[in-house]
């Protein structure tokens, strides 16, 4: 089995964010980058799964992206973190992942013909929030896709899901090959050990030109909220003058 982990490289949820002088991009100096954290998951699973299939399952990470200059703005070191684990090879799409549109593309392009059995995201990622690689990419490859799954299991080349519903829980059973994003539960999140560490170093980690695909969305401007105001702090054992204060902003 052939399984196909796509991560995300995203700047550290304890970064504090500024964007350049036309608000156009993220202003990446002093910004430290992870592997997004939904994407942790899916790579935790792929390692069960080669745990549990010794021989038989080939596991590949790919990230669209470009090193920064810093050593904290480094995708192959995320990628070499994510072989950490026991993954087999990396490969770095050598472009800005622009938009999701121009993402899904340079993913399906380099899938389309390598015979992967599973495609595997996490359901976001943290930076633009979008969910929208992993149904570009089904729907570019024409493969069935299962969204925000909870759990998976391969049994005869039949994969078995669990997503979570408004309610309840969603059971599927669909064949292979397909597209999985995933969200917490999938797997437990792992740390590599230093054995792990030591042999990714030497792992094949592949570098390729991005195909030729235009952007779908134009980017023009980000801004940051706008400050929180002041506070007014009230004693507990002071209700009436709580439901007074509410009341004089039209809350109740």
């Amino acid at each position: 089995m052939k399984i196909l982990c796509c991560i995300s490289h995203v700047p550290d949820t304890t970064t504090r964010i500024q964007f350049t002088a036309e608000g156009k991009a993220l202003e990446r100096s002093g910004v430290t980058f992870i592997v997004n954290p939904y994407d942790d998951f899916v790579l935790a699973r792929a390692a069960e799964l080669k745990e549990k299939n010794p021989g038989s399952v080939h596991v590949t990470v790919l990230c669209v992206g470009q090193n920064g200059t810093s050593s904290t703005d480094s995708v192959d070191a995320n990628l070499r973190k994510a072989l950490a684990l026991g993954l087999d090879e990396a490969v770095r799409i050598d472009a800005q992942p622009i938009d999701a549109y121009f993402v899904a593309t340079q993913i399906a392009a380099y899938a389309r013909d390598k015979g992967f059995d599973l495609l595997l995201f996490g359901k976001e990622s943290i930076d633009y929030n979008g969910s929208q690689v992993p149904g570009m990419v089904a729907a570019l490859l024409d493969l069935p896709f299962v969204s925000y799954a909870t759990s998976l299991e391969i049994e005869n080349g039949q994969a078995r899901l669990t997503r979570e519903i408004t309610g309840g829980k969603e059971l599927l059973e669909c064949p292979l090959p397909l597209v999985l994003s995933a969200q917490k539960g999938l797997a437990e999140w792992r740390i590599p050990n230093v054995r792990g560490i030591m042999q990714a170093k030497t792992k094949p980690l592949h570098v390729i030109s991005p195909v030729e695909a235009q952007p779908r969305v134009k980017t023009l401007k980000h801004e940051l909220p706008p400050p929180k105001g002041a506070f007014k702090k009230i004693d507990p054992d002071k209700l009436d003058e709580l439901v007074q204060e509410l009341a004089n902003k039209g809350l109740i």
